[in-house]
């Protein structure tokens, strides 16, 4: 408690939130605004759309990895792509109780939303003008100024519970208008005078598989006010952001008034759980027992500089500061705690009936994305929480039936392509992160690799790997096979080259527990990317069942075959394999030229996931040191501080970890392997804490300001030839000193025996 005190009289001496702001420490540099606004980053604007030019990030107060997190709200309804908040918005409509998902393409689901107002009551029209200059934001706290309404509005939070403290400027009637936002008008809300509280809940509905079918459970809210509750009622709210296919559903909300003097200030605890109001109550009663706003504010501060203070950077250059503090946060906020304070929660897709764990149980993966880098880059400085990952997405699996392909919301959805689930799951067993019950995690895995559901319905919900019968019978997913009951229909070979990935995951847990004829069936099949891959364009194409390729191909235009992207940036997605795919190309300087040709028409596209390994690619050519340029032009020209500054949606993550093991000097470009490809750091000195008081540092040498190749590496003082570092290195900790001139070193990291392992080497 004694850091708290320290921040409490800081916070009196300083009131308001500029006390927040002059505060020392990491969180300075976090800009939650970051993303909110839509990029003009080059491979944005020359690949991207609407959506997916938005990183779709949020102003979230939260704790790392929280349950709820408390935002700003400019955008009504839960609707899918839609975030909470855009900075382009100049009308505040309360703050938001949110589980968006940070970054990503999806709903908000189970929230709720407190509006305060003054004056008459209006509950229509009631949205407050404001302007970013009347906002402040941090990772613990967010604060607004609404003129119109003569008051000051800010909010503060624990894991599962959000604390809003609102200032009168004036005196005045204070109203509160609290809408559980269902856009299916099934929102419960409850006005409780005699014990004074609001309490209520909001049911969650699917989307992708099983789209708006109920997820079996709700996002339950128990708000507690410090004053009594004066005049209250309900009203049904007029909500134009609903979607067409919505309206005419009535959706109701409840509205609580009180008198408030000049300078008074009136604070709102609310709980939040996903099992019932009783376990709302809990949770508010275990994290939010009082009123002491500043206590609370200071308490989340602490946490998230703790959290911030695991990796240290030292640059002159505090832009780069800003951003890696800020892309670290990002990180943070997928995948959501679901369990109560006691260990209480839904269980997954089956009935959702109520479970209990001992620790705690995550949901809200977004697979397709976070097995890349953001999963390896907390393998590296949070073992425990990838293992406590790990081990929900085996209680998923146990309850459901099936391992989840893509789990949110409590539900199977199978969105995206792919089953990286195998991915994460073998991974922390090969690095000895998950040591217990391998084989029936192998058994969990194995059902998705080589089995179908015997029910069409448990297929059709979502469970197992789409399109298999076809993946095993051709050795890729023909044309011909449409992909049904999936949402993202089609896209035969990006599917393909993603289960090939995910074979090659598996087979490395089968050789690692003794499964000999699973290990050699799952090598094969992790080898079918070559089935895809036409020698006559250089490219992988689709196919017919005859084994026939599509007759008109341009490599550069999208394609049904292809998950948001072209067949050229989805050639290099074989990251099993890399010295395999130099062999079809013809060599490694083939595949050196077609990353060329990739870079220099300004196919790059580092707003979607299935490129992110691209640039690291060059380190299995002759001429390594493409990489730490291409890594360096894509660190200062996809990446800024600004609410433009991601190149696409965030994707709980993912565009941030990659920022953050770039700038670093390293990268999982095989994230099962324990193989991270070297690139020049951006940062003079990193010092990354590990378990047990162990330090990784990265320190950098340069022979000018701008110099960026690298002519030498040493590894705890000792020359060191290979162009990437292992997981076993790293854990152990040690120095990794980097030696930078402003030339390229055209021998460094050039013989193929000092370059990354593969099935091919």
């Amino acid at each position: 408690m004694k850091p708290i005190r320290f921040c409490l009289a800081i916070l009196f001496a300083l009131p308001g939130a500029a006390a927040f702001a002059q505060m020392p420490g990491l969180v300075k540099y976090v800009n939650p605004l970051a993303g909110t606004a839509t990029a003009t980053t080059p491979s944005a604007l020359k690949h991207g759309d609407v959506l997916a030019n938005f990183a779709n990030t949020a102003p979230s107060v939260c704790t790392p990895f929280a349950m709820t997190q408390w935002m700003p709200q400019t955008n009504a309804a839960e609707k899918k792509c839609i975030p909470p908040y855009y900075y382009k918005d100049n009308m505040f409509q309360g703050i938001r109780g949110s589980h968006w998902i940070s970054g990503s393409c999806m709903q908000d689901y189970g929230s709720v939303t407190i509006m305060p107002i003054t004056g008459k009551l209006k509950t229509r029209g009631y949205y407050a003008q404001y302007s970013h200059k009347q906002e402040h934001s941090t990772p613990y706290l967010y604060s607004v100024n609404l003129p119109s309404y003569k008051i000051h509005t800010a909010v503060t939070a624990t894991p599962r519970c959000g604390i809003i403290e609102v200032t009168a400027d004036a005196a005045d009637s204070l109203y509160l208008l609290i809408t559980p936002n269902s856009d299916w008008g099934e929102g419960y809300i409850k006005v409780d005078t005699k014990n004074n509280e609001i309490y209520g809940y909001n049911p969650v509905h699917r989307i992708y598989q099983g789209w708006g079918k109920p997820a079996g459970f709700n996002g339950y809210f128990v708000i507690k006010v410090e004053k009594a509750i004066g005049k209250n009622g309900l009203f049904i709210t007029d909500n134009d952001a609903i979607p067409d296919t919505l309206k005419g559903r009535i959706n109701k909300a409840a509205y609580v008034g009180f008198k408030l003097q000049k300078g008074e200030k009136l604070h709102i605890r609310i709980g939040t759980s996903f099992t019932s109001l009783a376990g709302a109550r809990k949770n508010l009663a275990a994290e939010l027992p009082g009123w002491d706003f500043n206590a609370v504010a200071a308490n989340a501060k602490n946490i998230w500089e703790k959290a911030l203070a695991q990796i240290s950077v030292t640059t002159t250059n505090e832009s780069d500061k800003h951003i890696f503090y800020t892309s670290l946060y990002h990180s943070m906020q997928a995948p959501h705690l679901y369990n109560d304070v006691d260990g209480t929660y839904p269980k997954f897709s089956s009935d959702h009936k109520l479970a209990t764990i001992k620790g705690n149980y995550y949901c809200d993966y977004s697979l397709w994305d976070i097995y890349r880098a953001e999963i390896p880059f907390y393998e590296i400085i949070k073992p425990a929480f990838v293992n406590n990952m790990v081990q929900s997405l085996m209680t998923m699996g146990d309850q459901g039936g099936w391992l989840p392909i893509f789990p949110c919301w409590s539900n199977y959805t199978s969105e995206m392509v792919g089953d990286h689930t195998s991915s994460v799951i073998t991974s922390a067993y090969l690095k000895g992160i998950s040591k217990d019950n391998p084989q029936h995690a192998y058994a969990l895995m194995r059902q998705n690799a080589f089995d179908q559901p015997k029910s069409w319905q448990d297929y059709v919900d979502g469970k197992g790997r789409r399109a298999l019968t076809s993946y095993l019978k051709y050795g890729y997913i023909p044309l011909e096979d449409s992909v049904k009951e999936a949402f993202h229909k089609m896209e035969q070979v990006s599917r393909s080259l993603e289960y090939n990935y995910d074979d090659f995951a598996l087979s490395q847990m089968a050789k690692k527990l003794g499964h000999t004829e699973d290990y050699n069936t799952l090598i094969k099949r992790s080898l079918y990317y070559k089935n895809l891959f036409d020698p006559t364009v250089g490219f992988v194409r689709g196919r017919m069942k005859n084994g026939s390729f599509t007759k008109h191909f341009n490599p550069d235009s999208t394609q049904t075959y292809i998950t948001e992207g072209t067949p050229r940036q989805y050639t290099f997605y074989v990251p099993q394999d890399v010295q395999g795919l130099t062999k079809l190309m013809g060599g490694p300087d083939k595949l050196e030229l077609a990353l060329d040709s990739l870079f220099i028409k300004g196919e790059y596209w580092h707003g979607n996931e299935p490129g992110h390994q691209i640039p690291f690619m060059y380190d299995y050519t002759g001429n390594p040191w493409k990489t730490q340029k291409a890594v360096r032009t894509i660190l200062y020209g996809e990446y800024s501080n600004g609410p433009g500054g991601l190149g696409g949606n965030d994707d709980a993550g993912q565009m941030s970890a990659w920022y953050m093991f770039a700038s670093m000097g390293f990268y999982p470009l095989n994230p099962i392997s324990g193989e991270y490809m070297l690139c020049s750091p951006i940062f003079d000195h990193v010092t990354i804490n590990l378990d047990g008081g162990k330090k990784l540092q990265v320190v950098t040498h340069k022979k000018s300001k701008n110099a960026m190749y690298i002519h030498a590496v040493k590894w705890n003082g000792q020359m060191y030839s290979k162009n990437y570092i292992t997981y076993a290195n790293i854990i152990k900790g040690g120095v990794l000193d980097v030696y930078l001139q402003d030339e390229p070193d055209k021998s460094w990291g050039a013989d193929p025996g000092q370059q990354g392992s593969g099935l091919s080497k």
